[in-house]
């Protein structure tokens, strides 16, 4: 039995991140009823389409609702190599921001927007970083796990590259940035942990646990792996293309607490957040 309120999801996908995310906001508000949490967060990509609904049916149940957004950022990091195609998002990484306040609320509808109305229809919804200068008083900034920019340096560059973007990031958020950890048992991940966590301590940042929910059980996995398929335009049998694990899932409290129960001030981290 959980004691107290343990862990806090604050990476989570509702059926707004549109072909990508497949928990319905009614089901989400259950799933987080019947564990007894005390606050969830909503973070779909780029957009906050479920702001307002989550934040009516969680209040409804007693239950915090959260407000945040992940959002695909470019730091203009990368050299863009005329045959290779995807090396123009090598610069990009995707941030979790979530609002602390009305303020905090506000800054995300403009950045959001900005996102959506700045980007060039052939390069997908983004945002270069210099836009969030006078846009981040009001929120927590989490760097977003896997896919997002400190993660992804460590894959192509490195511990430099990840510290570049790192000390890009925190004047940004004085405060209020935190280096998410994630663990899916993928064996990159579990590389990079011990380099994200050594990069916490000399960066003096603190670390936070999360799992970056796009499905509900273990079960919804196929119907979700068949959902990116469709919104890649590829086929189930080809293996190169984007493929989540079966435990991108709505976990319980008791659940992460275990997952993390080495890492007690990530966990922490959630609750202080919330």
């Amino acid at each position: 039995m959980t004691k107290g309120p343990g862990f806090v999801h604050l990476h989570v996908h509702s059926s707004f991140s549109l072909l990508e995310g497949a928990l319905q906001i009614g089901k989400l508000a259950d799933r987080a009823k019947a564990d007894k949490m005390p606050a969830l967060a909503i973070t779909d990509t780029n957009n906050l389409f479920g702001a307002l609904e989550f934040s009516e049916k969680l209040s409804g149940y007693g239950i915090q609702p959260i407000i945040g957004i992940e959002l695909v950022v470019d730091f203009a990091d990368r050299p863009i190599v005329r045959n290779r195609p995807n090396s123009a998002l090598e610069a990009r990484g995707s941030l979790v921001l979530l609002a602390a306040d009305a303020e905090g609320y506000s800054n995300l509808m403009a950045l959001s927007s900005r996102a959506f109305m700045d980007s060039p229809a052939s390069e997908g919804v983004h945002l270069p970083l210099h836009a969030f200068e006078g846009r981040t008083s009001g929120l927590i900034a989490l760097t977003g796990g896997g896919l997002g920019p400190i993660d992804r340096a460590f894959a192509l560059g490195g511990k430099e590259l990840a510290e570049a973007r790192l000390n890009r990031l925190k004047p940004l958020f004085p405060g209020a940035l935190y280096l998410e950890i994630e663990r899916f048992g993928l064996q990159e991940s579990r590389a990079i942990e011990p380099a994200l966590v050594d990069l916490s301590i000399e960066a003096n940042l603190p670390v936070v646990a999360a799992n970056n929910v796009h499905f509900g059980a273990v079960s919804d996995f196929e119907a979700h792996d068949a959902l990116l398929c469709i919104a890649g335009g590829r086929s189930i049998d080809e293996v190169d293309r984007r493929r989540l694990t079966p435990e991108h899932r709505f976990k319980t409290r008791d659940e992460m607490m275990a997952l993390f129960a080495d890492m007690p001030a990530a966990l922490a981290a959630t609750v202080e957040i919330a």
